[in-house]
């Protein structure tokens, strides 16, 4: 079933790595930031707070919801004003926020992996998520590296998955989507016909509301160097 596939991509924030301790650290480093060059800022907001108004924001403009470079920006400018600060706030601490963003740690298996599966395919990726892998030493390995903000689409809708395929100048049967997520990942690149498959690293059961499983499940990525013989 997958020997007509000419690219593998993926999706990145918890299927390339943890993203719960590379946000976590992103998130104190804003705040160190802040603390030291807009200490009124600081004062009166906190991780929540700023949190908060980016949901905020997003419900103000739903258009732009999946942009969350913007949202992050726009609603730090918009809480510095408010607090009497420079609004150029918003564009620093947005600038401390994407180096940590993007200070990752693949997980063990990724790596090798994907030198592995590089040297048959295409490698290319789409994230939901901003984590800029021109950054990031495993960015290397893809050819293509899309995400919402720039293709102006996020997952699970077809037009992302579309973006991809026409980035590769592939059809979309050609290409093999693997995620963490059900619904984002697994059912989007399946209903834009996308061969799919599942990243399930901590062995959770398939959720019934996301459709039907999945031919391909993978514990690591080990399993899918395996799997299309790139040994």
């Amino acid at each position: 079933m997958l020997d007509d596939i000419r690219a593998v991509c993926f999706d990145l924030d918890d299927t390339l790595w943890d993203l719960r301790p590379v946000m976590r650290r992103a998130e104190h480093r804003v705040a160190e930031f802040l603390a030291e060059r807009y200490p009124a800022l600081a004062a009166r907001h906190g991780v929540e707070e700023f949190a908060e108004a980016r949901r905020a924001l997003a419900l103000e403009h739903p258009s732009r919801a999946h942009d969350f470079t913007w949202l992050r920006t726009e609603a730090m400018r918009r809480l510095a004003l408010a607090a009497g600060c420079d609004e150029a706030a918003g564009a620093e601490a947005f600038e401390v926020f994407i180096a940590a963003r993007s200070a990752i740690e693949p997980f063990d298996d990724v790596p090798a992996a994907l030198e592995a599966l590089g040297s048959r395919y295409v490698l290319a990726s789409f994230s939901n998520g901003n984590a800029d892998l021109r950054r990031i030493a495993i960015g290397a390995h893809f050819r293509v590296s899309l995400n919402a903000e720039t293709v102006g689409h996020p997952k699970p809708r077809p037009e992302a998955f579309e973006a991809l395929a026409g980035a590769l100048g592939l059809a979309p049967h050609e290409l093999l989507y693997v995620g963490d997520d059900p619904v984002v990942d697994v059912g989007g690149a399946r209903d834009a016909g996308l061969r799919s498959a599942w990243m399930n690293r901590r062995g959770h059961d398939w959720p019934g509301h996301a459709g039907a499983r999945p031919a391909l499940e993978l514990r690591c990525l080990a399993q899918l160097v395996e799997l299309l013989s790139c040994r």
